[in-house]
């Protein structure tokens, strides 16, 4: 039997960060990305430089980066994982589609003015308990918003 080629990803950390009602915060995503019409929660892929940088400065890197300076409590203990995939027609460089591997984790919001980036074209709170994920959430990401909600 012929040996099967391995796949490769791309890891995403990413946070349901609740405030104190316990609703998460959810992003926009703009027209041009892959997952148009849908929300994203805070976090991001890991970059090639921060091999040997804690998850938890990664995770603090992406939530500054897309919501602005604010005060976060994480928990390191992963709460949910999923694969999704960035077709090659939305991406910007290269030519194959990409997949990518979540891990989530839940994170409380502390205080300070959420100040998105240009990542996304706007912002809310919502309690997952009282929505349809799938009208919210696609992909990998709504994967991973199943198994939490799955496994509270």
């Amino acid at each position: 039997m012929a040996k099967q080629k391995q796949d490769f990803y791309h890891v995403s950390l990413k946070l349901l960060l609740k405030n104190s009602e316990g609703h998460i915060l959810i992003l926009k995503v703009p027209e041009e990305f892959s997952m148009s019409g849908f929300y994203d929660v805070p976090g991001g892929r890991i970059d090639r430089d921060e091999f040997a940088t804690k998850l938890e400065s990664i995770l603090r890197r992406e939530v500054k980066e897309e919501i602005g300076d604010v005060d976060v409590h994480i928990n390191l203990n992963p709460i949910a994982v999923s694969r999704g995939v960035i077709p090659a027609s939305k991406r910007r460089e290269g030519k194959e589609d990409l997949h990518i591997f979540y891990v989530f984790f839940e994170a409380n919001f502390k205080g300070g003015d959420v100040r998105i980036s240009d990542e996304h074209v706007g912002h809310e709170w919502i309690n997952l308990s009282e929505i349809d994920p799938k009208k919210y959430f696609t992909g990998g990401i709504l994967e991973g918003i199943e198994m939490f909600l799955a496994h509270p």
